[in-house]
């Protein structure tokens, strides 16, 4: 166990984030699941707030470093696909 009062600071914070890291991820994960939920109803109007909340996550998360950029590009292109293949509007 540390010893020191900045490394017991830093173990604080290391829990502190972790926890709030992990909360991000379950977050993330689980909105991915509720958007494949609504690729799988094909309902028109749950699919297009189901892809905005998702691609907001995918952004956010990006951002803060929970996923890697090419990852959630990755994700949002596939997902895109599937909306307009469930939608019809492939050409």
């Amino acid at each position: 166990m540390a010893n020191h009062v900045t490394a017991l600071k830093r173990v604080r914070q290391t829990e502190r984030r972790t926890q709030f890291n992990r909360m991000a991820a379950t977050r993330l994960r689980n909105q991915i699941r509720a958007m494949r939920k609504a690729l799988a109803a094909k309902n028109p109007g749950d699919l297009k707030t189901a892809l905005s909340a998702t691609f907001s996550l995918l952004d956010k998360a990006a951002r803060k470093g929970y996923v890697k950029a090419g990852n959630a590009a990755r994700y949002k292109s596939r997902l895109t696909k599937r909306v307009k293949v469930a939608l019809g509007d492939v050409k």
